[in-house]
């Protein structure tokens, strides 16, 4: 069972940084509150004012510089070790869904229509606690340490080009995150060298025809409907037909729209759905062949077509020295038994990876499940967290990040596509 800690205000908390280093289950009941506030309080993408202000005032109370706002709520700290040495950054997301939150817990959503039900408000508390524990040993770290709080990771265009605009990768040689895990158990982490995440783009098609038509009629205008079918249909043949077959990717209609009324042929009928790939090839592939099924077909029919598609992020590629650095790490604080190899690639997509276009990284799977009240899966309005994950996952990143800077490590090459080096594919395929 989840047991009951009341979320706190920021000027209530334990009022000297040694009591979280000396006290485990003071840094664990600080961790939970903080927590639990932030999902009570949730505020969706480029909207997170309160979030901002809470994590600033959180850690200002403790000594921390905090700057910002960048990217409208976005916000970092710099924690500069004693030592010379690299400048390794930590990325947290701080927004929440636009959904309902239907738990029937103390701390549930108490904003209309908003609710962290992919856990960023773990992933803004774990980044506190690594804040916090860096600046407090901050005398024996080499280089130094950014952690900063991004906005709007769920929707388009997202929070991470914003803040890289914005500078917080200037001097950063690599970075990490983290994004909690439904379906791993709590003390167990989630590795994967190359590809863990897929590209994800949204499109949207729009089939004209000048004025409606008759349902009886349909050969004297262009049916709308029936040419979306086809587009529709011909898109659907495109994943591993145009495409490597052996290479992940899913294309999926999710939205229709068209007359309402029974015997009228729409002027206009509209559907959209999203592209998710891992190759970096494929995704153009795939997408040239999009626009040219869509503009063929409408010429072929008589209907004026138009295709957008909206990019979303590429793939999260993660870099095999970082995540050695992290194995490394998690055997020595937790043991091997902690470690899960990831055989396959999500297909969902995360915007951590804009990071990786820049700067070589490595996103790691935290397991959050203990019990049918945290088994649901992300976005679920049922979705919540065994909280016993947060202090021990915020002191394992708190130390990748010291081993980090300490052992100078050097990744690879900044990502540019979808696809492990073959050191990697051999590394994935022992570790599965």
């Amino acid at each position: 069972m989840l047991d009951h800690v009341s979320p706190v205000d920021a000027a209530h908390l334990p009022d000297a940084l040694t009591d979280i280093l000396d006290d485990e289950p003071t840094f664990e009941r600080l961790l939970r509150a903080l927590r639990r506030h932030l999902h009570m309080h949730p505020e969706v993408g480029m909207k997170e004012e309160q979030t901002s202000a809470f994590i600033r005032k959180t850690l200002e109370g403790y000594g921390l510089d905090v700057q910002g706002p960048v990217a409208s709520t976005g916000l970092f700290v710099d924690i500069v070790g004693a030592e010379d040495g690299p400048k390794v950054g930590y990325r947290a997301d701080i927004d929440a869904l636009p959904a309902h939150d239907q738990k029937q817990v103390p701390y549930r959503s108490q904003v209309p229509n908003a609710a962290h039900l992919c856990g960023h408000d773990a992933h803004t508390t774990v980044a506190i606690g690594v804040a916090l524990l860096l600046h407090a040993r901050r005398d024996e770290l080499a280089g130094t340490v950014r952690v900063f709080f991004q906005p709007n990771e769920e929707g388009l265009p997202s929070g991470a080009p914003l803040m890289i605009r914005s500078g917080v990768l200037n001097g950063l040689s690599a970075v990490y995150g983290i994004h909690v895990e439904p379906k791993l158990d709590v003390g167990c982490y989630g590795l994967r060298v190359g590809p863990i995440t897929a590209a994800s783009d949204r499109f949207d098609v729009q089939v004209r025809q000048e004025g409606t038509g008759h349902s009886a009629r349909p050969h004297e205008g262009a049916d709308t409907v029936w040419i979306a079918t086809q587009i529709m249909q011909q898109f659907y043949q495109l994943v591993g037909r145009v495409t490597d077959a052996r290479n992940p990717a899913v294309l999926t209609i999710c939205k229709m729209n068209g007359s309402e009324a029974h015997n009228v042929i729409p002027e206009i009928a509209t559907f959209g759905g999203t592209l998710r790939t891992v190759d970096a090839t494929d995704r153009e592939i795939i997408r040239r062949h999009m626009r040219q099924t869509a503009q063929e077909l409408g010429a072929l029919y008589g209907a004026r077509v138009e295709l957008h598609i909206e990019d979303g992020a590429p793939a999260v590629v993660n870099d095999e020295a970082l995540i050695e650095n992290i194995e490394d790490t998690v055997d020595a604080m937790f043991g091997a038994e902690a470690i899960h190899w990831i055989p396959d690639t999500s297909m969902g997509g995360e915007d951590f990876a804009h990071y990786l276009k820049h700067v070589p990284g490595a996103f790691l799977r935290v397991g959050t499940r203990s019990g049918p009240e945290t088994r649901y899966p992300l976005h679920h309005h049922h979705f919540n967290i065994d909280e016993r994950a947060l202090a021990p996952t915020a002191r394992l990143m708190a130390q990748v990040l010291a081993n980090h800077t300490a052992h100078r490590v050097t990744g690879a090459a900044a990502v540019s596509d979808g696809r492990p080096g073959a050191k990697a594919h051999t590394q994935r395929a022992a570790r599965a």
